[in-house]
């Protein structure tokens, strides 16, 4: 049974549950990053993604805790000195699917599902056939989608509205993500904590069997989970830790080069051999669930925890 259902039924409630939660944090936290209680949510046609417009901040990104050869550092000071607005969830199965019926974009086979203890390649596997067993639901975010695919929807996107919607950049993402709080994690400091607040490897998902250990508490999830199961952060945005893995638009480089700290992603001028990827998964351990984690992956890799959330540009807000 779904236990985390509740928190769909109070969607029309959530400004007041936001400014709540700000409003704690305000007092527990010395981020500078403002409250969701300024927020609000948008859509520009009526099967666009929700957004929420996200005030400007400032916060310290990275951590000295990264693995060997995953470093998070150095850390630094982001300034972000401009609103915009990030996908209230990550994109749909059915918005996926109708950017595919409006423009006949082609996606490809051979996507990395879990087998037993690990993952492999299926050559039959894709977005519409990601491995579960079953259809996914409209509900639940797209999957075996590489990043291409999330850069030609947010192209489409961008088309049809006449606004500019992009990927996150890393930096955004980790402030979103954040959402004002300093904590190792965004629950708090306690790891078994994580299945009050994400979809992870847990005692829920022990038969996948997965090659570390699962956290010690149960979501209520064996795999993915619709949108939204869980409560949104203090910016009003859900899941931005767990569920899926999300696409951002960074070239992924081994450490954070000095510049840019404004907001901006990292780019390089010749080709990008990996692409960041961040927030872990229904199948992450939860020590990757940290939201200063930094996952790496080639741009044309399809896996079944990969999915991608939005951003957009806001009008008269200077990046």
């Amino acid at each position: 049974m779904n236990l985390q259902l509740p928190w769909r039924v109070l969607v029309l409630a959530r400004v007041l549950v936001i400014a709540v939660v700000g409003a704690t944090l305000a007092s527990c936290v010395s981020s500078r990053a403002p409250v969701a209680a300024q927020s609000r949510i948008f859509t520009d046609c009526e099967h666009c993604p929700s957004m929420v417009v996200v005030p400007a901040g400032e916060f310290t990104m990275g951590s000295p805790d990264g693995e060997p050869d995953r470093p998070e550092t150095p850390i630094r000071h982001v300034k972000i000195a401009y609103r915009f607005a990030v996908g209230e969830t990550a994109v749909t199965q059915a918005q996926f699917a109708r950017f595919i019926a409006a423009t006949q974009y082609q996606t490809t086979k051979g996507c990395g599902i879990i087998g037993a203890g690990g993952y492999h390649v299926d050559g039959d596997a894709d977005w519409r056939s990601p491995g579960y067993g079953r259809p996914p639901r409209d509900d639940e975010p797209v999957v075996c989608v590489s990043w291409l695919d999330a850069k030609a929807y947010v192209g489409w996107l961008s088309r049809q509205t006449r606004h500019r919607y992009r990927l996150l950049s890393e930096s955004e993402w980790e402030y979103v993500a954040r959402a004002g709080t300093t904590s190792r994690y965004v629950w708090g400091e306690d790891p078994d904590g994580a299945c009050k607040s994400a979809n992870l490897y847990d005692q829920s998902a022990v038969k996948l069997a997965m090659p570390y250990a699962p956290a010690n508490c149960s979501d209520g999830f064996e795999g993915v989970a619709p949108v939204a199961s869980f409560p949104p952060n203090a910016f009003g945005v859900y899941d931005m830790i767990g569920n899926v893995w999300q696409w951002v638009e960074d070239c992924y480089l081994y450490e954070y080069p000095a510049w840019p700290v404004d907001g901006a992603p990292v780019e390089v001028l010749s080709a990008c051999p990996l692409r960041s990827i961040r927030g872990g998964s229904w199948g992450t351990r939860v020590d990757r669930l940290r939201p200063t984690w930094r996952g790496r992956d080639p741009e044309n890799r399809m896996n079944i925890l990969f999915g991608f959330r939005i951003a957009r540009d806001l009008d008269g807000a200077q990046r």
